[in-house]
């Protein structure tokens, strides 16, 4: 059972895109946190080989759970439906971090 710090924070869905044009999405409750540890090598493996330029899409969802439902849908869409959902659930630019910069 999820302890209850778990269930009453905000969870995204965010989406990044690589240096590469490739798109990365995952899960966190402060998707630019993550995005930095992305960039400090403390991500996923596979941003570590796809070096991330910047966060492009966020979703909310009221629990870890719902979050990682929406995942699991997002990773099973084509490119171009992945980028209708970005689009949809764009965040403002930001100018991307350098890896070891502090937060």
């Amino acid at each position: 059972m999820a302890d209850a710090a778990e269930t009453d924070r905000i969870w995204f869905l965010y989406l990044l895109e690589c240096e590469d044009g490739s798109l990365y999405a995952g899960i966190s409750p402060d998707p630019r946190r993550r995005l930095q540890q992305h960039l400090d090598g403390r991500g996923a493996r596979y941003t570590r080989a796809h070096r991330p330029q910047r966060l492009v899409a966020q979703q909310a969802h009221a629990s870890r759970a719902q979050a990682s439902s929406a995942e699991y849908r997002l990773k099973r869409l084509r490119r171009a439906q992945k980028l209708v959902w970005a689009a949809a659930h764009a965040v403002a630019p930001s100018a991307p971090a350098a890896a070891g910069d502090p937060d």
